[in-house]
């Protein structure tokens, strides 16, 4: 049986080029692109956790809020990866102006009670130096000469802490003075 010239298959030259090319696009379309669904997909899952948000802007009150939210989206949502770019000095890159950042629902303030207080007392309270204050407020405040008479360093671990300790008490007792102090000039000046 011999065979005719329209039974015999022949792939030319520029059907084999065309296959080629189609080939080539499916292996790149299958293997190395992102199809567009799981890239909506992946948008939501990088997306920032309004807690975490909330948690840097409060370490670090310098910061946007946009800024952090940028940050934590290109990083998948690690605080202590932000926090350690903060900390490191590198600051946060600036998000693009295409960013939108999604905004927290808003809060109804009308029906959500007051906050409580801190649960955070004062310095005075925490170092539990209110017989100090009370006792500083009946004498006069010590000279520049006598806190040069103390040791600058100590070689034994428990001296240093007690100096160490004495030298913050020393300080918040004169922070208070001073605020007290600014606060007797404002009154003064306001009546």
């Amino acid at each position: 049986m011999a065979h005719s010239p329209s039974q015999t298959q022949t792939l030319n030259l520029p059907s084999l080029l065309f296959v080629i090319v189609l080939i080539a696009f499916s292996i790149h379309y299958f293997f190395f692109s992102k199809p567009s669904s799981s890239s909506a997909t992946r948008r939501d899952r990088n997306a920032a956790n309004p807690e975490h948000i909330e948690q840097i802007a409060q370490m670090f009150p310098q910061l946007s809020r946009r800024d952090i939210q940028w940050d934590l989206q290109r990083n998948g949502g690690s605080v202590q990866a932000t926090t350690e770019r903060v900390l490191s000095g590198r600051g946060l890159e600036r998000p693009p102006p295409s960013f939108q950042p999604i905004q927290p629902p808003p809060t109804s303030t009308a029906s959500a009670p007051p906050p409580p207080k801190s649960s955070h007392p004062d310095l005075i309270t925490r170092y539990n130096l209110a017989s100090r204050v009370s006792a500083a407020s009946q004498s006069v405040a010590s000279t520049p000469g006598e806190a040069q008479k103390t040791p600058v360093w100590s070689q034994n671990k428990a001296e240093r802490q007690t100096m160490l300790q004495k030298r913050r008490e020393d300080m918040v007792l004169a922070a208070r003075r001073k605020l007290e102090e600014r606060e007797r000039e404002r009154a003064r000046g306001g009546t």
